[in-house]
């Protein structure tokens, strides 16, 4: 593995969005880091998700990664311009690129967005949207259950996720939005009853497959974008039970996860890089 593709969150959802990088750069190398140890990041202050964010990039600068992606809409959402500052290498979150599909999809320019409740807090979502394009209006709603439902291993299909999308969801459909943003890594795996609840004519914005987009147009533009056919190899690292990140996280990358290495956060972070490319 060299000079991988760096993606984190703070637990599994994540995975969402790797898969969609697998599959738009199939040649790259990835590494993933959950945090699963101090998830969930959704209810913490900004200033003790801004440090576990710092904390993670710099485990992940020891297997010199081409970029960083920051799969966690709360880490977007509160961290990602200080990331940014303090490390030079190119790091993508999921809010800029969700923002921007969304303002294209959107005729209306009536946008609802649905996310953790540090995500909401955050106000990225909306603040970015208006920013591109001040007509725009932006319904948030926090969703705190969805996570928990997600990773019970609830689907889709489930009586109780229409329940609980349909009380959620009841305010954005007042409000007569035709785009919805996914602000969640969680969210996708919920999307044919997100859709369901919705109705036609509302577009669903996946910010997992935009950024994927983005780190494409990056490493190309760059240079950096491997052209072969080789197929990526990938390394998962989960700061707590990674037998359980194993096992739930096939549900989320769409195929097996093998070899989830334990990371001690207080410990492993600050241990010296050896051995690990």
């Amino acid at each position: 593995m060299q000079n991988p593709i760096a993606i984190f969150d703070s637990g599994l959802g994540g995975l969402t969005v790797m898969r969609q990088v697998a599959k738009h750069l199939p040649a790259e190398d990835i590494v993933y880091f959950g945090d699963t140890a101090r998830v969930p990041y959704g209810t913490k202050s900004p200033e003790t998700i801004e440090r576990f964010a710092t904390e993670i990039v710099q485990f992940l600068l020891r297997f010199s990664p081409k970029v960083i992606v920051v799969a966690c809409n709360t880490v977007s959402a509160t961290a990602l311009p200080a990331l940014q500052i303090l490390f030079e290498l190119p790091i993508f979150g999921v809010v800029i690129p969700g923002c921007a599909a969304a303002l294209r999809a959107s005729r209306s320019r009536r946008i609802g967005v649905i996310g953790t409740e540090a995500t909401v807090a955050a106000d990225a979502y909306r603040r970015t949207i208006v920013q591109n394009d001040p007509s725009a209006v932006v319904v948030s709603r926090a969703c705190p259950l969805l996570v928990p439902i997600v990773e019970e291993g609830r689907t889709a299909d489930d009586p109780i996720v229409a329940a609980v999308l349909e009380e959620y969801l009841a305010p954005l459909k007042k409000a007569q939005i035709d785009t919805l943003v996914l602000g969640c890594t969680h969210y996708p795996l919920l999307r044919p009853a997100v859709e369901r609840t919705m109705g036609d004519g509302v577009a669903i914005v996946d910010s997992a497959v935009e950024v994927a987009k983005a780190v494409h147009s990056q490493l190309e533009s760059s240079g950096l974008l491997r052209q072969s056919d080789r197929r990526g190899e990938y390394a998962f690292y989960a700061s707590d039970n990674a037998e359980r990140f194993a096992r739930i996280g096939r549900r989320f990358l769409g195929r097996l996860v093998q070899n989830v290495q334990h990371v001690v956060p207080d410990e492993d972070f600050l241990a010296p890089a050896v051995g690990v490319m």
